[in-house]
């Protein structure tokens, strides 16, 4: 792994998806929106099956929510890393979330916990 490795993964969440959703939270009202914590959660998908991958430690997120993602609406995650501290096992990333469009859904910054920041990322 090294500074300015990057992963990128692009997911909808269409009506249905978001009914489910609403369900699971048990008395959330729907809203006419992909809720935050969704856009959040592919980004969590992503430190922890990409990039850095399994046996990633999520240590911290800072997230600022611009805009609001639309049902149907294809939304791009993507994880960079900024900084590596192999000496602590530490691995910082900038987090972003767009749309087709380039309209910036959210971005902030994650500090995971990495068994070995010095491992090379699977393609």
């Amino acid at each position: 792994m090294k500074v300015g490795d990057k992963a990128s993964v692009t997911r909808s969440f269409d009506e249905t998806m978001l009914a489910e959703f609403f369900d699971l939270a048990r008395n959330a009202p729907p809203v006419g929106y992909v809720p935050e914590t969704l856009l959040s959660g592919i980004i969590s998908y992503l430190l922890g099956v990409k990039l850095p991958g399994p046996g990633t430690n999520y240590l911290k997120q800072e997230t600022k929510f611009l805009a609001s993602a639309q049902p149907g609406e294809s939304i791009t995650a993507t994880v960079e890393v900024t900084r590596l501290r192999p000496e602590k096992h530490l691995c910082d990333l900038s987090t972003t979330c767009t749309g087709a469009d380039g309209t910036v859904f959210c971005t902030g910054r994650a500090l995971v916990l990495v068994k070995d920041v010095a491992a090379p990322v699977e393609a």
